[in-house]
């Protein structure tokens, strides 16, 4: 049995909100999903609403619930404004108010007699925590809560730069006792759901408005993560890109494996350098990753194997870590892109554009041009579009052409549009002469592009078609067994829905 219980109990919900109301509000909202919840009691406007929640909270009085006070002052990455007394202050009358933990920042430990907390009335359990919102500084081989402090757990959250810089924080909950690992941004994500499973006593989840960067919302942490359910024999696959955060694969994928009961997470890494996210596969115990922009063609020499195809498209967006720990490429961004397109148009004799010269061009180039199609291909790199083009034997055109030539069909193969930048389109609507236009981009679900189109009276095809279908090629070359399509594709669709009718109300 941990600090805090096991399960469930070890995500802890947290809830930050300026008004005693709404706080009130969020707490009923986080013990619908979580036991164990921490008050930012800093994050409320004034001592006023303050006291008027913890009179409120000292009547609610829930069962079965912990809750953990924080009033982090602005000198420890808060706000509450005023000294280690104030902080102090509202610790103790959270006690009052029923909570049994407190965190407490190392730079007020310091700053009490004998630096202990033993003389002071606050909550009975103390977590001792310390931020760098910076960096993740060096750390020691194991930390233990100091014994003459009064304090029962340690906590480290920090900026992660790095994946590499996240493993390190992991690390230290593996071979620590009573420690919350915390890795902080972006490229700490992946770590924050995995640091239940490598030991960390907590996982932090907002309720409604994240308190530090790179959280992950208590419904997905739960939900979509399952980070209490994860263990060392769960298997890790992800996708790696920059950016990652739009990506709807992990939701593609995670629905895949609850339907089919594979003890397997999905997760988005944010990769700045291929080389500190390949060091860390071993460690995180990686066994295949999706690789999406702009990582295509530079993963190709990292591979032991490659599938022919992609050696001949030039561009992997699916990677097998075997287990002698080599990597074996692939490439189902070209079968996804023809199961899409041929919904609407016979690929075999079409004149189609492709617009953009990157890895998504390429796979797209390539099946296109093996399906008998005539591709031209136009990008702003325009050097990178005629290598292109030579390559497969394609034509390349200047942008300025575009104004008068037409197609059978135009292929969206750069980013511009993807979220969340949503409101601009690669291409403007006297560039657009023909029967269908295809973004690749799969989010959001009607680009900037798409509605052009649709109000030329183009036909058009949405990019999540291509997702769902190389996708589910992905799954089957990972697992050997055909992919659970049917709620995949129900999960993601949903998700857009929601989006576009949340950006329309």
């Amino acid at each position: 049995m941990g600090l805090f219980g096991t399960g469930l109990r070890r995500i802890c919900a947290v809830v930050a909100a300026g008004t005693a109301a709404e706080m009130a509000k969020l707490v009923r909202s986080a013990l619908e999903q979580a036991r164990t919840v921490e008050l930012r009691l800093d994050w409320l406007n004034s001592d006023a609403q303050r006291s008027q929640f913890l009179r409120w909270l000292r009547m609610y009085q829930p069962r079965n619930a912990t809750f953990l006070a924080t009033c982090r002052r602005r000198e420890g990455g808060g706000r509450l404004a005023g000294g280690v007394d104030r902080e102090l202050y509202w610790l103790i009358q959270a006690r009052e108010a029923g909570c049994q933990w407190c965190d407490l920042e190392v730079e007020t430990l310091r700053k009490l007699p004998g630096q202990s907390v033993r003389e002071y009335p606050v909550p009975s359990r103390v977590m001792l925590s310390m931020h760098d919102f910076q960096r993740t500084p060096n750390l020691p081989r194991s930390v233990n809560p100091p014994a003459n402090g009064g304090v029962d757990a340690v906590k480290i959250a920090a900026e992660a730069r790095t994946i590499q810089d996240s493993v390190r924080l992991l690390r230290l909950a593996r071979k620590s006792k009573s420690f919350v690992a915390v890795p902080m941004g972006e490229a700490g994500l992946p770590a924050r759901i995995l640091a239940l499973r490598e030991g960390s006593a907590l996982a932090y989840a907002p309720v409604a408005t994240a308190t530090a960067p790179g959280q992950v919302s208590l419904h997905d942490i739960k939900h979509l993560y399952r980070a209490h359910a994860l263990t060392r024999r769960t298997q890790v696959y992800g996708v790696i890109g920059n950016p990652v955060g739009h990506s709807l694969s992990p939701l593609l994928h995670n629905t895949g494996f609850v339907a089919r009961r594979i003890d397997a997470v999905y997760l988005p890494f944010l990769v700045h350098d291929l080389r500190d996210f390949l060091a860390a596969v071993p460690e995180l115990g990686v066994r295949g990753f999706s690789v999406t922009h702009p990582h295509k063609q530079a993963i190709l020499k990292y591979l032991k194997d490659c599938d022919p195809l992609a050696a001949e498209i030039g561009a992997v967006n699916t990677v097998v870590v075997r287990r002698n720990g080599s990597l074996y490429g692939g490439n189902t961004d070209y079968l996804g892109l023809l199961r899409a397109l041929e919904k609407k148009l016979r690929i075999k004799g079409s004149r189609i554009l492709v617009f953009g010269a990157g890895g998504a061009a390429r796979a797209a180039v390539f099946a296109l041009a093996r399906s008998g199609a005539s591709v031209v291909i136009c990008a702003r790199r325009v050097k990178a579009a005629r290598q292109l083009a030579r390559a497969f034997g394609a034509e390349s055109l200047p942008r300025a052409a575009l104004r008068t030539e037409s197609f059978d069909a135009i292929l969206n193969a750069t980013p511009v549009g993807m979220h969340p930048h949503v409101g601009v389109s690669p291409l403007a609507p006297s560039e657009l002469h023909c029967r269908v236009v295809m973004d690749m981009i799969n989010r959001p679900q009607k680009t900037q592009l798409l509605k052009i189109a649709a109000r030329k009276g183009i036909a058009t095809v949405q990019g999540i078609e291509m997702l769902i279908a190389q996708g589910v090629a992905q799954w089957e070359i990972w697992f050997g067994k055909r992919a659970p399509e049917a709620p995949m594709r129900r999960a993601v669709l949903a998700v857009l829905r929601a989006e576009e009718d949340s950006r329309t109300h």
